[in-house]
C-alpha cells in the first residue's frame, strides 16, 4: 500500500567542519572520533515507507554504530577507494554487510570514502537473507552484483531528485522498495565467497574495545587512562592495547590521547571554561605540549576554538 510522501523525502546534508557534522541517518546511533583536521563530507538521504535510502561521503575517522531495533540494515561500497576496517577485519572493496536491530559494528576509516546503506523497517526476515546474528556480517559479493547495486541507488536517487512528486503516486514507493530487495536478494544469492564468522579472539577484542568506550562515555568531564580502564575491564593493559590496534588501527596510548583531545575540544565550544582549566581537567598537565597536540590534530590553537564559542 503506497502512502503520501512529504516534499522534502530526498534531504542533502553537506559539512566541511567536524564540529558541525551530525549523523542524520535514521535507526543507527553513531559515536564518532575523528582523524581529520577539516573534512568535505555530504549526505543525502531518501525516506520512503519501510525504507530509508542513505549515501554518505565520509572522512578519515573511528566510528561505532548500532542499529535500534526493529530494522535491517544492508551496506555496500560506492566507489573503489575503501581503506576501511570493519570489525578488525579490513573489508573488501566488493563488500556487502548486513545486521539487524541491535546489532553493532566498529569501523576505522582511514580514508575519505563513499557508501551506501539501506534501512528497511521492520526486519527483514523471510527473504532468505544470511542471519549476521548479534554484530554485523561481512560478505564478498561479486563485481557484478555491486555494480548493479550501485547503479540502482544512483537511479533511484535521480529519479527522487529530477521528479519528487512522482514519489507520491501510488505504487512509486513501494516498487522501488522492491526494486532495491529484488536486487539484495541477487547478491546474496550469488555470493563470490562468505567471510569466515568472527573468530572468538576478535569477538572478544571487540567487545572489550566497546567496553572502553562505555567507560569514556560514562567520564566525559574527566581522562581516562589505561591502568584504571585494565582494571575496570578485568584484563591487562598488554590485552587492552592490542584489542584497541585489532579495532583503531592505532595503539591504546594513541587512541586514548585523541579521544581526551576530541573531548577537550567539545567542552571549549561550550565557551563557559577556560583553555587551562578544560586541558588540566583532561589530563594534559603539560599545557605546550597540549597546544602542540592541538594544533596539529584541529588546526588551529585550543584559544580560537573558545574564542569561536564565545
Amino acid at each position: 500500500m503506497s502512502h503520501l510522501l512529504p516534499s522534502s523525502a530526498l534531504r542533502i546534508f553537506r559539512f566541511d567542519d567536524i564540529d558541525d557534522f551530525r549523523q542524520a541517518v535514521e535507526k543507527v546511533q553513531i559515536k564518532f572520533t575523528p582523524l581529520a583536521r577539516r573534512i568535505s563530507s555530504t549526505q543525502a538521504i531518501l525516506s520512503l515507507p519501510g525504507c530509508n535510502i542513505n549515501v554518505v561521503s565520509s572522512f578519515p575517522r573511528i566510528l561505532d554504530g548500532q542499529l535500534v531495533p526493529g530494522c535491517t540494515a544492508i551496506g555496500f561500497a560506492m566507489d573503489d577507494r575503501l581503506p576501511l576496517v570493519m570489525n578488525g577485519r579490513k573489508v573488501e572493496v566488493t563488500f556487502l554487510a548486513i545486521g539487524h536491530g541491535g546489532g553493532g559494528y566498529t569501523a576505522l576509516e582511514k580514508d575519505a570514502l563513499q557508501f551506501a546503506s539501506l534501512m528497511f523497517m521492520p526486519e527483514v526476515r523471510d527473504r532468505g537473507w544470511p542471519d549476521p546474528g548479534r554484530d554485523f556480517a561481512i560478505f564478498a559479493m561479486e563485481v557484478a552484483a555491486q555494480q548493479r547495486l550501485r547503479a540502482l541507488l544512483l537511479d533511484v536517487l535521480e529519479f527522487a531528485s529530477a521528479s519528487p512528486d512522482d514519489l507520491n503516486l501510488p505504487g512509486v514507493a513501494d516498487g522501488i522498495r522492491e526494486s532495491l530487495l529484488t536486487a539484495i536478494d541477487q547478491a546474496f544469492a550469488s555470493l563470490a565467497r562468505p567471510r569466515p564468522d568472527m573468530s572468538l579472539h576478535t569477538a572478544r577484542s571487540l567487545e572489550i574495545v566497546r567496553k572502553i568506550e562505555d567507560l569514556v562515555a560514562a567520564n566525559l568531564r574527566s581522562p581516562v587512562y589505561s591502568g584504571e580502564l585494565a582494571r575496570e575491564v578485568g584484563v591487562s593493559v598488554r590485552t587492552l592495547h592490542n584489542a584497541v590496534r585489532e579495532h583503531r588501527g592505532t595503539s591504546l596510548h594513541r587512541y586514548l590521547r585523541l579521544k581526551r583531545l576530541w573531548l577537550v575540544r567539545q567542552r571549549l565550544r561550550e565557551g563557559d571554561i577556560s583553555v587551562k582549566a578544560c586541558a588540566l581537567a583532561h589530563g594534559f598537565w603539560h599545557l605546550g605540549e597540549f597546544s602542540r597536540s592541538y594544533r596539529e590534530q584541529f588546526g588551529e590553537p585550543p584559544s580560537v576554538t573558545l574564542a569561536r564559542a564565545r
